[in-house]
């Protein structure tokens, strides 16, 4: 496994070696001693699977507020997405900065989102199935999130938007006084 950091402060794309032979493949996905330095003494504590049946779809931007806040490893399990960003972190040199990198079944990348960071994803093809890996427990009073079409963020989704749940378009856009959120 290969952590390449990409250019938002702390956030990685993680490269998988898969090995191949007439019996099928085999990746390494999650090592604490190769991803140690990027979780930085963080543990997985929780891990989940999310599915969309649709290309087009929209889940996200969310994040959890501190004492909550979470890194997260995210890797497609099933067709393709546009997996997204977003540093919401006070003084972070990346602040209100987004990057998108399409993650698939086929190209067997994961991205390192930093804790401060929102995430969400557009789907790109049908059937799509995504795997997290979280350094803290979901709980539903930290939950928070940011609008998928923040005017204020310009965020380039590939597709037209087709579906978006009723929560994630309860997100707010975020202030023009917006300063960040503290760790």
């Amino acid at each position: 496994m290969q952590v390449r950091p990409i250019d938002i402060a702390g956030a990685a794309l993680l490269e998988t070696e898969r090995r191949g032979d007439a019996r099928g493949s085999f990746a390494r996905w999650f090592c604490d001693r190769e991803l140690g330095k990027v979780l930085a003494g963080s543990a997985i504590h929780q891990i989940n699977h999310s599915f969309s049946a649709r290309a087009g779809t929209v889940r996200g931007l969310h994040f959890q507020q501190a004492p909550h806040a979470e890194k997260k490893i995210v890797r497609c399990l099933a067709g393709k997405v546009y997996d997204v960003l977003l540093d919401l972190r006070q003084g972070s040199p990346t602040f209100l900065q987004w990057r998108g990198v399409e993650l698939s079944a086929e190209n067997d990348l994961a991205l390192l989102i930093p804790e401060g960071c929102a995430h969400g994803f557009q789907t790109l093809s049908d059937d799509v199935e995504l795997l997290y890996l979280h350094t803290a427990h979901y709980t539903p009073q930290a939950e928070a999130g940011v609008a998928h079409d923040d005017p204020r963020i310009l965020l380039a989704w590939p597709l037209a938007v087709t579906e978006v749940s009723e929560r994630d378009r309860s997100h707010p856009r975020l202030a023009d006084d917006f300063a960040g959120i503290t760790l």
